[in-house]
């Protein structure tokens, strides 16, 4: 797994954690309150704090005030509580500040929030050194919540991306506490080369705001996510069975047919629209389908198709490439091919040739009788 900073902000997702202990009024109707802070520890200006009271009485006035807001902040109610998220003013220097809690005008409960420096815009593709897997989704995230930024259009562009990726702010997700957090998710086409991209970040304007590196790499032999469990390609005839297919020593004749296999213990979700055999034998690649009959139960995933043999090769053996797992996975085997495939009788002539006579006078007595003199001529292997 790699870590992202959309995996790593889980830890502030909108749970409520409670302070040290409830927050007891200092006397009267406040008595049991409690404030629950979300986001009051290790803040940034601009950074949001999700305030949430409960315990005072329904219909109360309730407001919060700190240095770190410019005012009062006043709750709303909810069945149960009151609540509000506001955020810590951007002029806010570092350090830690009293939050008070009022009821109707009375304290009822205190703690503290916490501010830190603010940070330069940050544009983040993956983590440091790592690699993506070709067909692997990966997470980009730009963090400009600093002072005097603004604009909310922010585009990533990539020759690994299959089209420009608009970055957005989700108010109900993992980094709902910072306004000014946009992300996205995009995944790396099947097929793409290994290799080190640029990624580019540019503003409302289509200004570069920042470049980025991207390296993509197959996993390879002794890689720890290298996937190596499929068998294939075999080969079975038209009328034979998946069970009788043959990894070695298949033969078939020019012009013929023959069903590609390949077996597979865990392939990849959405492998079923992607696989293909190829072999220069072949009037075409070959699309691979999922095996469901009920001959296939109990076995591994399997997926077969039918390739048409090309009429015009000489005898020899001629190689078949499956690749699968993001091209993580090439097997090739091979076909021998021997002579031309034997005709059916429905399929008539090769060709028809007209038959002129040797002199003219014959030819002309054959159109005068109405009658075309044909010689059916088959080909020569």
């Amino acid at each position: 797994m790699k870590w992202t900073r959309a995996a790593v902000a889980v830890v502030g997702v909108g749970l409520m954690w409670p302070t040290a202990g409830p927050a007891v009024a200092d006397d009267g109707p406040g008595g049991g309150v409690n404030l629950l802070l979300n986001g009051a520890f290790d803040n940034r200006p601009g950074e949001l704090i999700d305030i949430d009271v409960r315990g005072v009485r329904a219909g109360a006035d309730v407001t919060v005030s700190s240095p770190v807001f410019d005012r009062p902040v006043r709750l709303a109610p909810y069945d149960g509580g009151h609540h509000a998220r506001p955020a810590v003013e951007m002029s806010t220097p570092p350090g830690t500040y009293p939050l008070k809690v009022r009821a109707d005008g009375k304290i009822v409960a205190r703690d503290q929030v916490e501010v830190k420096a603010s940070e330069r815009p940050t544009f983040q593709v993956t983590t440091p050194g790592d690699e993506l897997r070709p067909g692997e989704q990966l997470g980009m995230w730009f963090d400009d919540l600093y002072p005097g930024e603004t604009g909310d259009a922010f585009t990533v562009r990539s020759p690994a991306f299959p089209a420009p990726v608009r970055l957005t702010h989700d108010p109900k997700g993992a980094d709902w506490n910072n306004p000014r957090m946009f992300s996205a998710l995009v995944r790396l086409p099947a097929d793409a080369k290994d290799g080190t991209y640029k990624v580019e970040l540019t503003g409302p304007d289509g200004r570069t705001l920042q470049n980025k590196d991207l390296v993509v790499r197959a996993a390879r032999p002794g890689d720890s996510d290298y996937v190596g469990k499929a068998r294939g390609p075999a080969f079975f005839a038209e009328k034979d069975r998946p069970e009788d297919a043959r990894r070695a020593g298949a033969k078939i004749a020019a012009g013929g047919s023959v069903n590609v296999l390949w077996s597979d213990e865990s392939p990849d979700p959405g492998e079923e629209g992607r696989l293909t055999a190829t072999s220069p034998a072949f009037e075409r690649a070959v699309p691979l389908k999922r095996d469901d009959s009920k001959a296939g139960d109990g076995d591994d995933p399997r997926y077969y198709g039918p390739a048409r043999i090309r009429t015009d090769l000489e005898s020899g053996r001629y190689p078949v490439t499956v690749v699968s797992h993001h091209g993580r996975v090439k097997r090739t085997g091979h076909l021998v091919i021997a002579g031309s495939a034997p005709k059916s009788p429905d399929d008539g002539p090769d060709r028809t040739v007209l038959i002129v006579g040797a002199g003219t006078g014959g030819a002309a007595v054959a159109a005068a009788a109405g009658v075309v003199i044909f010689r059916r001529v088959r080909n020569r292997t």
